[in-house]
C-alpha cells in the first residue's frame, strides 16, 4: 500500500492535486523550484523535500506534475534524478503533458532499472484539479496502474488505462488537438455574430442550448465575451500541447490542417505578449483582424 507519496510540480494544476492527495490522507513529501509553492503545500500539511533525490528516498512513490518535456527529463535522469534514487515502490507517475515518445523511452529506461513508470496526463483544467475531478489516461504497465489506482483515485474520478508507456500521452494530445479547434470555432462564432450586431450573450446561451454546446464554451465563452484574460489553462501551455500536436502528426505522417492553423493563431497570440493569459485570450487575435478589416474598410 502507497503511504508516502512525493510529489514534484506544484503549479497552478499541481497544488490542487496535491493538496487533493493530501485531503485523501497520504503523507505528502514536495519538492518545486518556486518557495512560495512549496510553503503553501507544506501549510496545508506536506513536507519539504530539499532535492529530487531526497523525495525520491523519503516517497513510497512519485507524482510529477511539470511544464514540458525536458523537465520531466531533468527529474528523472542523472545522479540526483530519480532514476538514481527511487521511491520504495519503485512507481513514478509522471501526470505532466509531454511528447509520447520521451515517455515511451523513459518507461523503457526505467524498466531496466526495475522501475515501473505511468505517463498519467489529466483533462479538466484547474477546475478539476480543484474539485477532484479531473480525468486521467494512463499509460504503461497494467499491475503498475493497479497499484497507482488509489493514488489516482484522489485527484481524478474517470480514470483508464489506455495503454503501454506514451499511449497516455498521446491520447492527452488528441484531446488537446480537440480543445483548441473548438476554442478557435468558438472565437470565430463569436466573432460573426459580432460584426453581425448580435448580443454575444444571448448567441452563447442559444448555442449551449443546442448540438453546438460544449464544455469549452460553457466555461471560456463567458470570459471571451467579457475580456478576461486572467488564466486557467495559460495560451502558451496550449501552445506547447499542439507543437506537440504537430510533431506526432508530422512523425506519423497524418496531416492536421486545422490544428495547425489554431497553432499559428495561438503563436500570433504569444507574439502579442498574450502568452501568460488564459485560452479565451484566443479571441483577441480575432479581435485584431475585425479591427484591421474595418480599418481597410475605411481607407477604402
Amino acid at each position: 500500500m502507497i503511504r508516502k507519496v512525493g510529489f514534484i510540480g506544484l503549479g497552478t494544476m499541481g497544488r490542487r492535486m496535491a493538496a487533493n492527495l493530501i485531503k485523501a490522507g497520504y503523507e505528502l513529501v514536495v519538492h518545486d523550484v518556486v518557495p512560495n509553492a512549496v510553503q503553501d503545500a507544506v501549510a496545508l500539511g506536506a513536507s519539504a523535500a530539499a532535492t529530487v533525490s531526497e523525495l525520491g528516498s523519503r516517497s513510497d512513490a512519485v507524482v510529477l506534475m511539470l511544464p514540458n518535456t525536458p523537465d520531466v527529463q531533468s527529474v528523472i535522469y542523472g545522479g540526483e534524478g530519480l532514476s538514481s534514487h527511487p521511491p520504495a515502490q519503485n512507481l513514478i507517475i509522471d501526470m505532466s503533458t509531454i511528447s509520447p515518445v520521451a515517455a515511451r523511452q523513459i518507461g523503457a529506461d526505467l524498466a531496466a532499472e526495475g522501475i515501473a513508470f505511468l505517463d498519467a496526463p489529466v483533462s479538466g483544467g484547474p477546475v478539476g484539479a480543484q474539485e477532484g475531478s479531473l480525468t486521467i489516461m494512463a499509460g504503461g504497465q497494467a499491475h503498475a496502474f493497479e497499484v497507482a489506482r488509489p493514488v489516482l483515485a484522489a485527484m481524478g474520478t474517470t480514470i483508464t488505462h489506455v495503454g503501454s508507456a506514451g499511449a497516455g500521452q498521446t491520447l492527452k494530445l488528441c484531446n488537446q488537438l480537440i480543445c483548441g479547434i473548438n476554442i478557435q470555432a468558438i472565437c470565430e462564432a463569436l466573432a460573426l455574430g459580432r460584426a453581425a450586431g448580435v448580443d454575444l450573450q444571448i448567441l452563447r446561451q442559444v448555442l449551449m442550448g443546442g448540438s453546438a454546446a460544449s464544455w469549452m464554451l460553457d466555461k471560456l465563452g463567458p470570459a471571451m465575451i467579457n475580456g478576461e484574460a486572467k488564466a486557467g489553462f495559460r495560451i502558451d501551455l496550449m501552445l506547447k500541447d499542439l507543437k506537440l500536436v504537430q510533431e506526432l502528426a508530422f512523425d506519423l505522417s497524418v496531416p492536421l490542417p486545422a490544428s495547425a492553423l489554431v497553432t499559428t493563431q495561438y503563436l500570433e497570440a504569444r507574439a502579442h505578449g498574450e502568452g501568460a493569459n488564459g485560452n479565451q485570450a484566443l479571441f483577441s487575435v480575432y479581435d485584431r483582424s475585425a479591427n484591421q478589416t474595418r480599418t481597410r474598410e475605411k481607407s477604402a
